[in-house]
């Protein structure tokens, strides 16, 4: 492995710091109580030598402001995919009908693969050209096995993706037409995380799997960066975060926790964490303020981006979660459903169930008093609904054919 002096990796639950060369994914002491199945224990966070205490030049998506802010060699070391600088939208129809005159919509679906995930794929394959390495596996729900299958194409690696069976069509369309091997596994996605973590193992492959691989958080900071700097260098009172495994809102703390130790942030926005309520085990843990999550067996939804067992950066995300002073809401499948068509009637933003959940916990938290009306408030919409158009499609009624004439016209409309 190739060693690169710009960062150390320190533990996020012991606190142990370790150099680049001395490990690969998890805290080798922390590591040792990891059980199989359950969440990824001593996730490890990347510590820059120096942050830059200055906006760099260029847009979100340049080399030089990529650069100044994740740990990589070189510039070079990036796929040539662009990924990040997405709209901050304000999506003024949507804030008249909810009273937020200072409602945002952060707008991931404009990633190249469609979704947030693409900004942890983009790290996670830069460090893999500087270590040398031309396969990189992951396991999926299926919006990370696209990511990393795009961004492979993109830098001529090899991606190999683990995702449940019931992964949606268009996902593993998607991630087919890009090149990646896909092995479906007729289980769960947490049947999947084990199994590719094992073939990782024999087959010497590098692991992008969520959580276990530290530049996945690194990576997904990015989209705090963006948001901040859209607002002019102002943070949100509040960020709005759809979670299954947890790495997203995780990452996304991280990035607005950079800010503030470089002295370009105030201070750090309240994290609300969004799940269903048949996987609902980050917000279960928030209510009893418990530092780690209980499995939800047969954990179940219209999300299947958000549909997990046990998320892996369980610990890392509570934390998180607590210490911005934010909550977690559960929103049922119905909400989830409606606040597609919701979401794209009134701001012309086509997001997949588990995207639009961030509008189903949005509603839900004002109804708990959770969020006021008047608060600045960014949600984070991860993913382009037409990743699974059959979940969407539970949100319209597609109308019957009429006769091509004027006569039918009138009657229908």
């Amino acid at each position: 492995m190739a060693l690169v002096a710009s960062f150390s990796f320190r533990c996020s639950e012991c606190w142990a710091s370790y150099r680049e060369d001395a490990v690969q994914y998890t805290c080798p002491s922390c590591a040792r109580m990891q059980e199989p199945g359950r969440e990824v224990r001593g996730i490890l966070s990347v510590e820059l030598d120096e942050l830059p205490r200055s906006w760099p030049d260029g847009d979100l998506t340049s080399p030089s402001f990529l650069e100044a802010f994740l740990p990589i060699a070189s510039r070079t070391s990036l796929p040539p995919l662009p990924v990040g600088g997405t709209p901050l939208l304000e999506a003024p129809r949507l804030r008249a009908d909810l009273g937020m005159p200072r409602l945002w919509l952060k707008d991931d679906t404009r990633n190249p693969s469609g979704s947030t995930k693409d900004r942890a794929s983009q790290l996670v394959v830069a460090k893999a050209r500087e270590y040398g390495r031309s396969t990189i596996a992951t396991a999926s729900t299926g919006n990370a096995a696209t990511s990393l299958a795009a961004a492979c194409a993109s830098a001529g690696l090899q991606a190999v993706v683990f995702v449940p069976a019931t992964a949606p069509h268009a996902k593993l369309v998607q991630m087919l037409a890009y090149g990646a091997r896909v092995v479906r596994v007729d289980g769960s996605y947490d049947q999947a995380f084990e199994l590719c973590c094992a073939a990782c193992d024999r087959c010497g492959w590098y692991n992008r799997s969520t959580a276990l691989n530290p530049f996945t958080v690194e990576g997904k900071k990015t989209a705090a960066l963006e948001i901040v700097r859209q607002l002019s260098g102002e943070p949100p009172d509040v960020a709005v975060v759809p979670a299954g495994d947890g790495v997203i809102i995780s990452g996304v703390a991280k990035g607005f926790a950079d800010l503030v130790e470089a002295g370009l942030l105030a201070r750090v926005p309240r994290l609300v964490v969004v799940q269903p309520s048949g996987s609902n085990a980050l917000v279960a843990a928030l209510a009893t303020g418990a530092e780690t999550v209980k499995p939800v067996p047969g954990a179940a939804s219209v999300a299947d981006s958000l549909t997990v067992e046990v998320p892996r950066a369980a610990r890392l995300a509570l934390r998180r979660i607590e210490e911005s002073g934010g909550a977690g809401v559960a929103v049922d499948d119905e909400s989830i459903v409606a606040a597609v068509a919701r979401l794209a009637a009134t701001t012309g933003v086509f997001a997949e169930p588990a995207a639009a959940a961030a509008l189903a916990g949005l509603e839900a938290a004002l109804g708990r008093s959770l969020i006021d009306r008047d608060e600045r408030v960014v949600l984070l919409i991860t993913g382009t609904g037409l990743k699974d158009v059959p979940a969407a499609a539970r949100s319209v009624t597609i109308p019957e054919p009429v006769e091509p004439c004027l006569d039918a016209i009138a009657r229908e409309l």
